[in-house]
């Protein structure tokens, strides 16, 4: 990878786990590290709310004028009988 870093005043507690899990598992401690980094970051990562996504995906950028965001949720649609035909 060519990227490193340096842990400083690190417990030697929560150092001896560390080895003891890479040990376990087979592989380097620094490769547990960035195993244990991914998964705290993929569990923590914010899913979109679908009308941010809606937004993303039809927005403005898009062509499409999306309705204002409203704080007390949904406004149904009203359509007007005038302008048939």
């Amino acid at each position: 990878m060519g990227t490193s870093i340096t842990v400083r005043d690190i417990d030697p507690r929560d150092k001896s786990w560390l080895r003891r899990e890479a040990h376990q598992t087979g592989v380097q401690m620094e490769e547990l590290v960035r195993r244990l980094i991914h998964e705290k970051r993929t569990k923590t990562e914010r899913r979109p709310k679908p009308s941010e996504a809606f937004a993303r995906h039809f927005g403005e950028d898009h062509g499409v004028e999306l309705p204002p965001p409203l704080r007390c949720g949904y406004k149904p649609q009203s359509f007007s009988s005038g302008e048939e035909g």
